[in-house]
Order: C-alpha cells, then structure tokens, then sequence
C-alpha cells in the first residue's frame, strides 16, 4: 500500500513539474508548482517527518507561492508570455533526461559510504523534529540563514523597482 501511495504521489509531482514548464499562463504554472509542493509534503509524511511536511506547505505552497504570484501579477507578466512561447523547451527537455540518466547512473555505480550523521532515530525520538530543526537553524547555520533572508529581502526590493512604472 505504501508503495503504491509512493507511485501515485511521484506521478502526480513529475506530471505538475511538467505542466508548470509546459503552461502558457504563469498563474497556472504557479497553481501547479503549489500541487508540487503538496506532492513534496506526502513525501515527507511518508519519512514520518510531520514538521518538515507542515512547513513545506506553510512555507513553499503558501508563502512562497503567494510571493510568486504577486510578482507575476506585479510585472504583468500574462502579456508577455502570450506573444511569444519558449522556444527551447526541446533542448531543455533532452539536457535534462541526459542529466537525468547520468545521475541515475552515477547513484546505481557507486556504494553507499557506510557513514552515518549525528542524528540517529534514537536523538528524533529524545529531542523531536523541530528542536532538532530549530537549533540547526539558528545555532549551527544561523549565518546562511540571516544571508539567505537579506537575499530574499533584496530580490522583493529588486522585484518592486523594476516593475515600477514611471510616474
């Protein structure tokens, strides 16, 4: 049963990935990028992470999203697509199954390192998903995650200054 719930979400996530490079309309390319998201959170259901599975939702299919497409709405980006189409999707789509083959050879080539992390289910099972998460973040990797912040603030400022008109 779990297999076939393995499956039939896959599907459903390699089938919206495809539709959002393959929609004419980028609001409907964000609507399914939000249904690859939802995808990715069963994924983390089914690796019984709930916290990681709520925060994908919370975080990518709403915020992130909501952010997506108000810059769409922003740029007024509907014209624009409308009069021209991507042209290079044939050659985007043979790169990527090239990639996609190599990295599939690579990872059925080689041996697993027989290392292990820090975290065993033993830690999970002590301190919890989201203790372990949260001092990640902001003990261990709290300098990325501040950049990474003041990058995203910066693309938003960007995002606003180029779609402004002149007045």
């Amino acid at each position: 049963m779990e297999a076939i719930l393995f499956y039939l979400t896959a599907l459903v996530a390699i089938v919206s990935a495809v539709f959002v490079t393959q929609c004419r309309n980028p609001i409907n390319s964000a609507l399914n990028l939000i249904t690859t998201f939802l995808c990715l959170a069963v994924f983390y259901v089914m690796l019984e992470s709930p916290f990681m599975a709520a925060i994908q939702i919370m975080v990518y299919a709403g915020a992130i999203m909501v952010l997506i497409v108000f810059v769409i709405m922003l740029l007024n980006l509907g014209l624009a697509v409308k009069t021209r189409y991507t042209h290079g999707l044939a050659g985007g789509g043979v790169l990527a199954a090239i990639i996609l083959l190599l990295a599939n050879y690579f990872i059925r080539a080689g041996e697993a390192t027989g290392t292990g992390g820090e975290i065993t289910s033993e830690v999970i099972a002590k301190y919890g998903h989201t203790e372990l998460i949260g001092r990640a973040m902001f003990v261990d990797f709290l300098l990325p995650f501040e950049i990474a912040s003041i990058l995203l603030l910066v693309a938003i400022v960007g995002a606003v200054i180029l779609s402004k008109r002149e007045v």
